[in-house]
């Protein structure tokens, strides 16, 4: 691995704990909060690509694994994972790559084709590991998780929004793509 790669991967493992520092808002009627953190999964896909994306996510899961504070108010720890928001953190680095394999699987990468790729893996491919975590952990059908979490759809559009914004301005001026 060339040292330029390994800084990108530990600048964005950096980046999303970074948005950790933004406290997490409750939601009522989930045990999940929202927070920035999955705006640093799809950059980091979008702009290291699938192999560099996903492990620097990895890094970062590790991190929190072992019990650094890099969580959204300030968690951290094994226990995290095994917690409401667990299923959708650990599928963080599954959907880093897979922004990253659609997104550089493009010849001209575009900001649809970016956004594309961040609703396929910043949103679907989390969700799907999230709510599927989430409906067996506290024993509820996997519909009412799948309802609870359409309550974050919005803020993650415009999070793929913004992160194919970045990924395009970011590529065409400093071609950053490993």
């Amino acid at each position: 691995m060339r040292i330029q790669k390994i800084i990108y991967t530990a600048l964005f493992a950096a980046i999303i704990a970074a948005l950790g520092i933004v406290p997490p808002i409750p939601l009522p009627f989930s045990p999940v909060p929202i927070t920035l953190q999955t705006l640093g999964v799809m950059l980091a896909g979008s702009l290291l690509g699938a192999r560099y994306g996903g492990l620097s996510i990895l890094l970062f899961v590790v991190l929190v694994m072992i019990g650094l504070p890099l969580l959204s108010g300030g968690r951290g720890g094994a226990g995290v994972l095994f917690g409401a928001s667990g299923g959708y953190i650990l599928s963080w680095p599954i959907g880093a790559f897979i922004i990253g394999w659609i997104a550089h699987s493009f010849r001209k990468p575009s900001f649809p084709k970016y956004l594309f790729a961040n609703i396929v893996g910043g949103i679907l491919v989390i969700y799907a590991g999230g709510v599927t975590y989430l409906s067996f952990l506290i024993n509820i059908p996997w519909t009412t998780a799948a309802i609870q979490a359409l309550a974050f759809l919005p803020g993650d559009i415009f999070k793929a929004v913004v992160a194919g914004f970045v990924a395009v301005r970011l590529n065409k001026q400093h071609k950053i793509r490993l």
